[in-house]
């Protein structure tokens, strides 16, 4: 169990948290919500030690070990990945070293022995017999591949690193767990392996994440941080929205009756105030007025942006055909032979763990790539608006958001324009005049949104486009994209995101390519194509051998 009492903390004149008291106790999950900039993070740092508040205590249960998912990818550069894991549990991993370095002197004394016999008391009681089989349980179900247990963590990818770093705070069984967005950087399926494990964790754990479906599965608490406090609801992401919405409508409610009879007693006062027959009753009215007192609501920290792509003209008859298509990076074919051809209505997700192979397919079907063999070719209808993974090249030049919309704006449009569009994107006021070197990587992404959605493009490609983006901005995107009438082809990790937005599922092998009209949700549950996954990766791994 860990508790927060009367914790503050503030930034100059802004007040994150104010008197924040809260208790999460074992055998729950919480997910920690908020909009980007509510202290998120910065309460998991509270609560871990990291940062320490203005005012107020946090606390741990007598002897009970707090793990966190740590964001550093460089801290273990120098350990082995194994190595990396076990330190999770720091006291285990000392008395380890220690032992083994015992046994690895060539003058072992009488001394020796009894410290060694301590040691291995300390190591049984730890459960350390296991840690090599409960190491490799973790790596296998967060997709770390048996080849990488051994290197060195600077030898690893990021995408890699971040598994371990995943493993190290879930090694061990901590009575607290503090996640920061695990499911960053983790394909569907070790998601899902995350999502039962969690599910069956016995202990205390608190998770940020920006993925709703993941959320709905892992938490029995949500702990709402708004307004400088944090509010905790029994139920998942979907009950608290559901509630919160709501008491807010109540509230709302409860303050329109309270304003409809001010305005009514306001009226009769007016009327009889200076008549002697009515004089006693408007005293009364008077007297009954000032004892109506409207419930302040205060402003959320909630913000949703309006995101809506309106295509200039709809699709004609031929979209895209796509046929023999063969690309290598660096030397790898990453695109071999493929072929595709989208018709009308077609919201296509792109899913599975090719991750370089759906980002080169996009960059060709945009024409910042172009093939090595193979054709594509786009109807004459059609134009097509392209949300990179990387948009780091979209921001070289130091703009303000007015200069950079601009680029994307009709002609004929000036500041005044831009300013009304970057509001709906929540860049009001002074935030319009931004310099876009200072942006973080949610404004990027809302920056890269409505230049799509200026583009009046009828055919959308969009590779993680969630990434980034708080909930009230995914929430706002992916109704967009349902609304959306024309053709999106779209790659993202978001399970709510895909299983609402598409009608077709491809998924792109080492062996070939699946391909299946259907939904997301059907997708993932139909043994046959399970099966024909298996054929695909088993006849791929043979023709390797």
């Amino acid at each position: 169990m860990i508790t927060a009492s009367n914790v503050s903390l503030s930034y100059g004149k802004r007040i994150l948290f104010k008197d924040v008291t809260i208790k999460f106790t074992p055998g729950n999950c919480y997910g920690l919500i908020g909009a980007n900039g509510a202290g998120k993070s910065t309460f998991l740092k509270i609560l871990s030690g990291e940062i320490s508040p203005d005012k107020g205590e946090v606390s741990l249960g007598n002897r009970e070990r707090l793990a966190v998912l740590r964001q550093d990818q460089f801290a273990f550069d120098e350990e082995t990945v194994f190595s990396t894991v076990i330190m999770g549990h720091k006291r285990l991993y000392d008395v380890m070293v220690e032992r083994d370095a015992l046994y690895a002197k060539p003058d072992f004394s009488e001394a020796d022995g009894v410290r060694s016999a301590e040691l291995e008391s300390d190591f049984a009681e730890m459960n350390g017999y296991e840690v090599e089989s409960e190491a490799a349980v973790l790596l296998n179900g967060l997709g770390v591949p048996q080849e990488l247990r051994q290197k060195k963590m600077k030898e690893l990818e990021g995408g890699d690193k971040v598994r371990v770093l995943l493993a190290q705070a879930l090694f061990g069984a901590p009575d607290v767990l503090l996640l920061d967005e695990p499911t960053n950087n983790l394909d569907l399926k070790s998601i899902s392996w995350l999502e039962d494990f969690l599910y069956r964790f016995p202990n205390t754990v608190i998770v940020v994440s920006h993925d709703r479906h993941f959320l709905n599965q892992v938490c029995t608490h949500t702990a709402d941080i708004d307004f400088g406090r944090i509010q905790v609801y029994v139920g998942n992401y979907d009950f608290w929205y559901h509630a919160s919405q709501l008491n807010l409508k109540q509230k709302q409610n409860e303050n329109r009756k309270v304003s409809d009879k001010a305005a009514e007693l306001k009226e009769f006062i007016q009327r009889f105030s200076s008549n002697a027959s009515k004089a006693k009753q408007a005293t009364s009215r008077k007297k009954l007025l000032d004892k109506l007192t409207l419930e302040e609501m205060p402003v959320s920290s909630r913000k949703y942006p309006h995101i809506m792509f309106k295509p200039e003209r709809p699709c004609g008859d031929i979209i895209l055909e796509v046929t023999g298509l063969t690309k290598a990076i660096d030397g790898v074919t990453v695109l071999n032979n493929f072929d595709l051809v989208v018709r009308k209505g077609e919201k296509i997700a792109f899913v599975g763990g090719a991750t370089l192979a759906r980002t080169t397919l996009f960059q060709l079907l945009a024409g910042e790539l172009e093939p090595d063999s193979g054709s594509l070719r786009w109807g004459i209808t059609m134009t097509n608006a392209y949300f990179p993974n990387e948009n780091s090249a979209y921001f070289a030049d130091d703009f303000n958001l007015i200069q950079w919309l601009g680029q994307y704006s009709p002609p004929t449009e000036g500041e005044t324009f831009a300013r009304g569009f970057l509001g709906r994107m929540l860049f009001s006021g002074e935030e319009a005049m931004k310099k876009t070197s200072v942006l973080s990587g949610g404004e990027r992404v809302r920056c890269m949104l409505a230049r799509m959605m200026l583009s009046g493009a009828n055919a959308l490609i969009l590779d993680e486009p969630t990434n980034h983006l708080d909930l009230e901005s995914i929430t706002a995107l992916n109704d967009g994209l349902i609304a959306y009438s024309e053709v999106i082809l779209f790659a993202s990790h978001d399970h709510e995101f895909v299983s609402t937005v598409a009608n077709r599922i491809i998924e792109i092998t080492p062996g070939g390519v699946i391909d299946r009209v259907m939904a997301f949700d059907e997708y993932l549950e139909s043994p046959e194509v399970a099966a024909e996954r298996d054929r695909l990766y088993h006849g791929h791994a043979e023709a390797t051998l």
